[in-house]
């Protein structure tokens, strides 16, 4: 766990896998609840965490992509990544990984 606070990417790979996970809970639990079954507390409050992690994300990609010299190409894929379900953990395998082995 401490490799994930020791640089900028090691936390953006878990913030990534934070609001990757968050985004599928609210896709595939919280959206059912509210429609389905008409409960909209849990769309307000996973969407509220959901948000904030989705900001942070976009936050820490900016930093790792002017700390590390990212082309466009790949900061666009990493943006692109967190409003596809699945996109971040996508990123973390094929985009962040040769930065946290070069680094």
């Amino acid at each position: 766990m401490k490799q994930f606070f020791s640089s900028s990417l090691g936390l953006l790979r878990l913030v990534g896998f934070l609001e990757g996970l968050s985004f599928l809970v609210l896709l595939g639990i919280a959206m059912p609840l509210k429609y389905y079954f008409g409960q909209p507390a849990a769309v307000r409050a996973v969407g509220t965490a959901h948000g904030a992690l989705f900001v942070l994300y976009c936050l820490l990609v900016i930093g790792a992509a002017v700390r590390y010299s990212w082309s466009w190409r790949k900061t666009a894929l990493a943006f692109l990544a967190s409003i596809v379900p699945f996109g971040t953990f996508w990123a973390d395998m094929k985009l962040f990984r040769e930065d946290k082995l070069a680094g």
